[in-house]
C-alpha cells in the first residue's frame, strides 16, 4: 500500500512537471509570437512614414507630391505597390514550411515593409493626430481581443468557416471598390471588416495557442511562431486600417 502510495506520488509530481513545462514553453512560444507580429508592425509604420516624408514637400501653397511621390501615389507603379504585399503572403504562406528560419524572419520583416510602402499614403488623406488616435484605439482593441481569445475555455473553432467567408467577401468588395469609388460600400465594407477582423483576433489567437507543441525542435517553433505572427498582424493591420476609415479624420 505503502508503495502504491509513492508511486501515485511520483506519477502526481511528473504530471505537474510535464504541466510546469509545457505552461512554460507556451508562454514564451506566445511571446515571440508576439514579438515578432510588434516588429512587423514598428517596421511598416516606420516605412510608411518614411515613404510619406519622401513624398511631400512643403511649399507656399500647402503640401505638393515631390517626383518620388509623383511616381509611388499617381502612376501605374501605385497599382504594384498597392497588391505586393498580398503577392508576398501568398508567397510566405505557401513556402514558410520549406524554409529556414531565418529565411520565414526576413521574409515577414520585407513584407512588413512592403505594406508598409502600401499604406503610406494614408499620411496623405488622414490628419497625424487622427492616425495615432486610431492606432491606440486598434491597439487596445486588439489587445483585449486577443487576450480572451487566449485565455478562454470556449472552442472558437466553430467560427473560422463564417469568418473566413466573412474575410472572402470583404476582399473581393475592396478589389471591387478601388474601381468604382463608392463611399457607400465602403462604409459597410468598414464595419463588416471591423467586426469580422475582430473574430479572426480571437480565433487566430486560439488557434495558435493550439499550434503549440513542447516536443517541436527551435525551427519548427520559429516557423509556427512566424506564421503566427503573421496571422496576428494582419487581424491588426486591416482592423486598424478598417477603423481609420470610419473614425479618421481627413487633411
Amino acid at each position: 500500500m505503502a508503495d502504491l502510495d509513492r508511486r501515485y506520488a511520483q506519477g502526481t509530481t511528473v504530471g505537474r512537471t510535464e504541466a510546469g513545462v509545457v505552461d512554460e514553453g507556451l508562454r514564451a512560444y506566445m511571446l515571440r509570437v508576439y514579438n515578432y507580429m510588434a516588429s512587423g508592425v514598428a517596421i511598416t509604420g516606420v516605412v510608411a512614414y518614411l515613404i510619406y516624408a519622401m513624398a511631400v514637400e512643403q511649399t507656399a501653397a500647402g503640401l505638393q507630391l515631390t517626383a518620388f511621390g509623383q511616381f509611388m501615389f499617381a502612376s501605374a507603379f501605385k497599382w504594384v505597390v498597392i497588391f505586393a504585399p498580398l503577392a508576398m503572403v501568398f508567397y510566405l504562406s505557401a513556402r514558410i514550411s520549406s524554409m529556414s528560419l531565418g529565411a520565414a524572419q526576413i521574409a515577414f520583416w520585407v513584407f512588413a515593409a512592403l505594406m508598409g510602402a502600401s499604406i503610406s499614403s494614408i499620411f496623405l488623406v488622414y490628419a497625424g493626430e487622427s492616425i495615432a488616435r486610431v492606432f491606440f484605439i486598434t491597439a487596445a482593441s486588439f489587445g483585449a481581443l486577443s487576450l480572451w481569445g487566449y485565455t478562454t475555455k470556449k472552442d472558437l473553432s466553430g467560427w473560422g468557416s463564417f469568418l473566413f467567408m466573412g474575410l472572402i467577401g470583404v476582399i473581393i468588395a475592396m478589389l471591387v471598390n478601388l474601381f468604382i469609388a463608392s463611399s457607400a460600400l465602403q462604409f459597410a465594407i468598414s464595419v463588416i471588416g471591423v467586426l469580422v477582423f475582430a473574430g479572426l483576433t480571437a480565433y487566430d489567437t486560439q488557434q495558435i495557442k493550439e499550434m503549440y507543441y513542447v516536443g517541436d525542435d527551435g525551427t519548427i517553433a520559429g516557423r509556427k511562431a512566424v506564421m503566427g505572427a503573421l496571422r496576428l498582424y494582419l487581424d491588426f493591420i486591416n482592423m486598424f486600417l478598417l477603423l481609420l476609415s470610419l473614425f479618421g479624420n481627413n487633411r
